[in-house]
């Protein structure tokens, strides 16, 4: 059973070798949200997310035998990541099963860790049956990232730190998987003081944790691809659906789109660099899926190991999402000096051009005109409107490409 005393235990265990992650007041999210918001920043651990605090607890209560055979784990990315530098520092071999989906940044950092990395399945799940096998055919310990124990009790030592931290906050709002984060913070949280709210953060493409509490047993949900791919677990735990059930009192989700816009919020409003399922507490709080005002709210973010490829797409769509990025695809006459009037017309709304195309064939063009698509940066929607204005005013036709 996992217990606040088991909690307090890996509390003391794992403290010289975890990071104390800052618990801090955002003065732009609470005007934002009408809340007093503090974030719990996990995403600054050595490997980039909370999820050493489980790990390192398991590996330190493996007894001698069980670290000369070594250890294996299934993983996105954050989970391998713990394994195998907590246990490459205490010289255990460690080997890691990801799904082949797994974001290219998060393998390297792994396999730089120390761990051997097989990449295999199309999904978490696929992943850990390959585990399992490994696991059962080299006699190794398998270290599960959410449904054992020893890792749940490591997960709740976060909140036992943000009681420590910020002792009157009212609403702890954490991201949801498999559940062994939420499991442990929950019951650290409400074993300490009952009168706070612990609420829990699912992505809509996978949302197990409330699947199974409607459904009172876990379910096993069809494979979806999600940016929150480190919470993309398709079934909750045996052990940790028992304490959300006990200790949490709700659980939203999130969509994608609102992942993505917390990412992009907290990268550019709070300096901070997070992945997909380290922003959904954000997104939850930001989206009022919590239904709160007036309120000192803790929202976890969980990691920070996004592949740089999708942060760039993340950026880039906030950007035409906050009308800062527009494309418009204006119809001129196809004659010498036509270009050069359309972007006297642009530069005089201080427009930036970033990008042009041409098309004489297509769009419905007639003989004698051409269709130029370009793409600006702009301040907002307010200097989009002057600059659509604008082009009205010129006789140019145009259409905003989406």
């Amino acid at each position: 059973m996992v217990t606040l005393e088991s909690i307090r235990k890996a509390t003391e265990r794992i403290r010289d070798s975890v990071f104390l992650s800052p618990f801090m007041r955002s003065e732009t999210f609470s005007k934002l949200t009408g809340n007093s918001v503090y974030f719990k920043l996990d995403n600054l651990q050595m490997t980039g997310a909370f999820k050493e605090r489980g790990a390192l607890n398991k590996i330190l209560l493996l007894s001698e035998e069980e670290r000369r055979r070594g250890v294996i784990a299934a993983s996105a990315g954050n989970h391998a990541q713990a394994v195998a530098y907590h246990s490459s520092k205490r010289g255990i071999a460690a080997q890691i099963c990801m799904p082949l989906t797994t974001p290219l940044v998060k393998v390297s950092a792994t396999r730089d860790y120390g761990a051997e990395v097989i990449l295999c399945g199309a999904n978490y799940d696929e992943a850990c049956e390959e585990a399992l096998r490994r696991c059962s055919e080299q006699h190794l310990t398998f270290i599960h990232p959410f449904d054992d124990e020893a890792v749940i009790a490591g997960q709740g030592t976060a909140g036992i730190e943000m009681l420590q931290q910020q002792p009157d906050i009212e609403v702890f709002v954490v991201p949801v998987g498999g559940g062994g984060l939420i499991a442990g913070v929950a019951c650290a949280v409400k074993e300490i003081n009952p009168k706070v709210q612990v609420i829990g953060v699912q992505t809509s493409k996978l949302p197990s944790m409330k699947a199974a509490l409607e459904s009172k047993a876990p379910v096993t949900l069809p494979a979806k691809m999600t940016i929150a791919d480190g919470i993309a677990v398709r079934r909750a735990g045996d052990l940790t659906l028992p304490m959300v059930q006990k200790y949490v009192d709700d659980i939203v989700t999130v969509e994608d789109e609102e992942i993505a816009n917390a990412i992009l919020l907290l990268l550019e409003k709070e300096k901070t660099l997070t992945e997909g399922a380290g922003a959904v507490a954000t997104a939850a709080v930001v989206r009022h899926k919590i239904p709160h005002r007036g309120k000192r709210i803790g929202v976890f973010v969980g990691g920070g190991n996004i592949d740089v490829s999708l942060l760039s797409r993340i950026i880039e769509r906030g950007l035409v999402q906050d009308g800062r990025l527009v494309r418009l695809r204006i119809h001129l006459p196809d004659h010498p000096g036509a270009l050069a009037r359309l972007a006297t017309v642009i530069a005089d709304h201080k427009a930036n051009i970033v990008e042009t195309n041409y098309d004489r064939a297509y769009y419905g063009v007639v003989l004698g005109d051409t269709v130029i698509d370009i793409t600006m940066e702009t301040r907002g929607p307010d200097q989009v409107d002057e600059l659509t204005t604008a082009l009205d005013a010129a006789g140019y036709p145009h259409e905003r490409v989406l």
